[in-house]
């Protein structure tokens, strides 16, 4: 494909549209998302030889990816909005904060270790969708929550969601895991160190650094060996969520044995954190780890799935997507069901408590539709707008172009930047996998650069920028109640996020030349 400014500028408009509206004007994401989405349908047909067969055939795709998200928003509101309703948010809060009175620790906790632990279990929006409105309970702001838990776990996204994200990445590749593995956990473990950091400066600014930074040193190295050493040989699946757990146990002694000068002593005689309090996070820890890890279960209930077959889907300038089925959603062993089971059994354990007054469900229910509307109908649109532009080419216009003018020299800075456009696109890691994964490959080999490199920068900053995207951003300003407030949300994630995914770049430009 030949590749011109004037196709690559065109490309970049539907992301540029939606960026302006949201970063600009302060567009919530339903409109934005609206209006970003007719457009791209606009520019597909007039530029990229987009038909009313293959938009329709988007759409419809588009309908079951949403519902692949949705299915998690719905439920991680519906079970937040109970644990609101039952008190246990704010009995955890009160407990956390009485362990210690340094702020930036409790960002340790809540806004990276935390997420990360749930990122290694399932992903898939819960992190954040469970993360934040703990942080908002601890005193953090909404918008300040969301950030902190978003960018703090963004290091594990890769290796995340039982290594779905690696996984995808060995198919696509037809490379063993074993040789993919070394070089993603190295460039994996660097980000682990800079997240940790920017979470505690997040949490307390330069205070928040320089009172944890042995803290925060110890245990990005903890969890930076742990996931190289299981992952490199070959049990990535849970290096991501054993790492976090460890880091957890060991920065709570951390804290009872170096902190207790930081530690609000008499409140914490008076404050035991209540086990019923746990309950809902402790149930959704066992059914997922029950789901994943005991053999046979996650097999079983794999069987039963839904999916639509769709045929060839042809441009009228000759691009073609190839004939196949479309999103594959396991309803049984779904995150979003997991989460809901979780839901109802904390919620019949909190009726038996006395903690839910009589018409709570329907109470809750309520809320759960009123919070949600405005995000069901943004992932609607945003969704509909990545499919259109992987059917029309557009994502890989962009790619192409910028891989060329920049050569050898710069390609390995500007590789994960890559990974990062198509998560940011598509809303995650695997599907920038998916779109760029070949790409990347294939360019490394024709500039004499080392694969594995180039495919772990690649991955890394697709799970970088997974956390950047909208979609993800809407999920956790929905569940800390910041609807139509996503724009400031994402103005402050990507600052972040792009600082992280430079820094990859930087170490990848370096290794590659010393390689």
């Amino acid at each position: 494909m030949e590749i011109n400014f004037l196709n690559w500028l065109v490309s970049a408009l539907p992301i540029f549209i939606f960026l302006i509206l949201m970063l600009g004007f302060k567009w919530g994401g339903s409109r934005a998302g609206a209006l970003s989405w007719l457009i791209t349908a606009a520019i597909a047909f007039l530029f990229f030889g987009a038909n009313l067969e293959l938009i329709a055939f988007s759409y419809i795709k588009a309908f079951l990816l949403s519902m692949d998200v949705l299915l998690i928003i719905w439920t991680a509101l519906f079970l937040y909005i109970l644990t609101e309703e039952a008190g246990t948010v704010q009995a955890i809060g009160k407990w956390l904060s009485a362990i210690t009175k340094n702020i930036a620790v409790q960002g340790i906790f809540l806004g990276w270790l935390f997420p990360s632990f749930l990122q290694g279990m399932g992903g898939f929006g819960v992190p954040v969708a469970v993360a934040a409105p703990l942080l908002v309970s601890t005193g953090f702001n909404p918008i300040q929550a969301t950030v902190m838990a978003s960018v703090g776990h963004a290091w594990a996204v890769t290796f995340g969601s039982m290594a779905t994200s690696f996984q995808i990445l060995i198919a696509v590749t037809g490379l063993p895991g074993e040789i993919l593995a070394h070089a993603t956990s190295i460039l994996t473990g660097i980000s682990v160190l800079v997240t940790g950091f920017l979470v505690t400066y997040m949490a307390d600014k330069k205070r928040g650094i320089q009172s944890t930074w042995i803290l925060t040193t110890v245990l990005g190295l903890l969890l930076a060996a742990g996931m190289y050493f299981l992952s490199v040989r070959g049990l990535w699946i849970i290096s991501i969520t054993v790492s976090s757990l460890i880091a957890l146990v060991v920065s709570y002694f951390w804290v009872r044995i170096t902190g207790r000068n930081n530690v609000y002593t008499s409140e914490k005689r008076k404050l035991s954190l209540p086990f019923v309090a746990l309950l809902p996070y402790i149930i959704l820890v066992a059914i997922t780890l029950t789901v994943n890890l005991v053999p046979g279960i996650k097999e079983t209930l794999n069987l039963f799935d839904f999916s639509i077959y769709f045929p060839e889907l042809t441009t009228n300038i000759g691009d073609v997507t190839p004939a196949g089925p479309g999103r594959s959603i396991n309803y049984l062993s779904h995150p979003g069901e997991i989460i809901f089971l979780s839901a109802m059994i904390s919620f019949a354990i909190f009726r038996k408590a006395g903690r839910l007054k009589k018409g709570a469900l329907s109470k809750i229910i309520k809320e759960t539709a009123n919070r949600s509307l405005n995000t069901t109908l943004a992932i609607f649109s945003m969704v509909g707008i990545a499919v259109i532009m992987s059917h029309t080419k557009m994502t890989g216009i962009l790619s192409e172009g910028i891989s060329i003018a920049l050569g050898k020299s710069l390609f390995p800075l500007v590789s994960p930047f890559i990974g990062t456009l198509g998560a940011f696109i598509t809303g995650s890691n695997s599907n920038s996998n998916v779109l760029f994964a070949g790409l990347q490959m294939q360019t490394a080999e024709l500039l004499g650069l080392s694969v594995p490199i180039i495919l772990a920068a690649q991955t890394v900053g697709a799970g970088i920028g997974s956390i950047m995207a909208p979609a993800k951003v809407i999920l956790g300003c929905a569940t800390v109640g910041l609807n139509e407030q996503e724009g400031s949300v994402i103005g402050k994630i990507l600052s972040y996020g792009l600082l992280l995914v430079f820094i990859i770049g930087i170490c990848v430009l370096i290794w590659t030349r010393i390689e």
